[in-house]
């Protein structure tokens, strides 16, 4: 099986609030469908959907939990990146549940609750590369694939 995450879907409490929120933290749209919006994100896709479509769709009863126990992470090439972020996301209506801080792994983060609850990481981690195009490469992968001597190890 492969490794791969292609979508993550915010359910969503107000579809127009969520939409213009991500844009003013500079998402662009690249599909937008029946109150239904798809971001390209390197290699995955967010999606933005009505909170209650979702939980329908999924077969969840959506009881208003605080929070879903799910946790997105944006890795950024600078700890000015890291800071930048995070005021963009406070500047519109995000609530900072962690101020930008040295992390127990070596790190830069800060981390916010977007309009709907959803928590987001904002994070410069040394020991994870970016590539040109900003996709994570992790230690022991080349080209985000496990090297051969790596996988020898494993």
């Amino acid at each position: 099986m492969q490794q791969s995450v292609s979508l993550v879907t915010l359910g969503v409490a107000d579809y127009g609030r969520a939409k213009a929120f991500y844009r003013a933290l500079g998402w662009s749209p690249a599909l937008e469908v029946e109150e239904t919006t798809f971001f390209q994100a390197n290699g995955v896709i967010l999606v933005l959907w009505g909170r209650d479509k979702l939980a329908l769709d999924i077969g969840i009863a959506d009881e208003g939990a605080n929070w879903s126990g799910i946790a997105l992470a944006h890795n950024v090439r600078s700890r000015e990146e890291v800071h930048a972020l995070i005021e963009l996301a406070r500047g519109n209506g995000a609530e900072i549940a962690r101020e930008p801080a040295e992390t127990f792994y070596g790190g830069y983060a800060g981390a916010f609750r977007d309009l709907d609850g959803h928590a987001w990481e904002i994070a410069h981690n040394p020991g994870f590369g970016l590539d040109d195009a900003g996709n994570i490469v992790l230690p022991g992968t080349v080209g985000g694939q496990v090297s051969p001597a790596e996988r020898e190890n494993r």
